[in-house]
């Protein structure tokens, strides 16, 4: 594949291979070889082998001996990664507001208002992207790299659950409210009121997401 040609072709073999993983292109059980991957992915077995042994550290996949069996991420990863986000995206919105300037109050209105003009169009692929954006926003603006390091990873591991969520219209609804409101209350310096809101909003969206990984696997 010739999007792989660069110098970071380990990098970028693991990066396709953990998305595939994650959105469900290759689901759990499903067996991954190195001669399936090379040929799949066009490229030499030892970017494949080295993003393979960094896929089976994360804990997606695990060696059977006759290849890798994925194991993506089960309801019991997603209900852990729930509760971990909301207490420590709790402590990011908190710190971002201590942070606050006003360079970074002009990107969280910014991304809301760009939210809220998708909304209005219904431009769904285009409010999951805006989704993406608030909260990574907030991870940069905390300033505290601990927090953004843990949040960022469990961030990109609910992918799949996030935009099945987000196809539910009164979710897709609420979540829009609820990053105005932590926007809000980011931009007006209230740190405890942002890190209340942002937890609850972390809880809702674990409710709704559970819901759509029982019902949809």
């Amino acid at each position: 594949m010739n999007e792989f040609k660069s110098v970071s072709l380990a990098d970028r073999v693991f990066e396709k291979l953990e998305n595939d993983i994650i959105t469900g292109v290759y689901p759990r059980g499903e067996i991954l070889t190195e001669l399936k991957l090379v040929e799949t992915l066009g490229v030499s077995r030892t970017p494949i082998r080295e993003s393979l042994r960094r896929l089976e550290q994360e804990r997606l996949i695990a060696d059977t001996g006759k290849g890798s069996v994925v194991l993506g991420i089960t309801v019991d990863d997603l209900l852990d990664i729930m509760d971990i986000r909301q207490r420590i995206e709790g402590l990011a919105a908190y710190y971002a507001t201590k942070n606050l300037t006003d360079e970074s109050k002009d990107m969280l209105l910014s991304i809301c208002d760009r939210q809220d003009f998708y909304y209005s169009r219904h431009d769904l692929e285009s409010l999951r992207k805006v989704d993406d954006q608030f909260h990574h926003a907030i991870y940069e603006l905390c300033g505290r790299t601990v927090i953004r390091d843990t949040l960022v990873p469990l961030h990109k591991k609910t992918q799949r659950f996030r935009r099945g969520s987000l196809d539910n219209d009164e979710r897709l609804r609420c979540s829009v409210q609820e990053h105005r409101a932590i926007c809000d209350a980011i931009c007006s310096a209230d740190a405890e009121k942002a890190e209340a809101l942002i937890q609850k909003h972390i809880a809702n969206a674990k409710v709704s997401m559970i819901e759509r990984f029982q019902n949809n696997g």
